[in-house]
């Protein structure tokens, strides 16, 4: 993962995955795309819960699997979380407003990116969660472009966040 900064943390709770995912809420902003990558049940969707938690979003959020897509505007921010497991080709993107949606007024979220890596834009953060066979899930986050990499840095910096840079 070369040309951008790495962050790691791992986390032994579903609890704590969220928690982590709360810190990175006040520092994101209009345009921003998080890729979301790891096993089914590694805490993707839970990571979102995070985030929307941190942004002041009410009511439920959950996994957008057979919706492709759900929108939550009542945020501080609006918040788009797309799943495209079930997406078999690049040009289904467009059926469901992937484009419109990534240059949008909010932050984007991608389950399952790294499908269609052609189809990301230039700069993005991206989230990696492995879960060990202690059931700890290792969370590393790595940014492509400056903006990923401001928005990395800032994240970082803050205390409760506890990302460690690596190597």
């Amino acid at each position: 993962m070369a040309n951008g900064l790495t962050y790691v943390r791992q986390t032994t709770s579903t609890e704590a995955t969220k928690q982590l995912a709360t810190t990175l809420a006040p520092y994101l902003r209009a345009g921003d795309v998080i890729v979301l990558n790891g096993d089914l049940g590694a805490g993707k969707t839970q990571f979102v819960q995070g985030v929307a938690a941190g942004l002041g979003i009410g009511g439920p959020v959950t996994s957008p699997t057979f919706n492709i897509l759900l929108s939550y505007m009542d945020g501080k921010l609006p918040l788009f979380h797309f799943d495209l497991y079930r997406l078999d080709a690049s040009d289904q993107l467009e059926d469901i407003g992937y484009y419109e949606t990534v240059d949008g007024p909010g932050a984007t979220f991608i389950e399952w990116g790294d499908k269609f890596p052609d189809a990301l834009p230039y700069g993005y953060l991206q989230i990696d969660i492995t879960v060990n066979e202690n059931g700890i899930r290792i969370v590393q986050a790595h940014s492509f472009g400056e903006r990923a990499r401001n928005l990395l840095f800032v994240w970082a910096k803050d205390s409760k966040s506890r990302l460690v840079q690596t190597q």
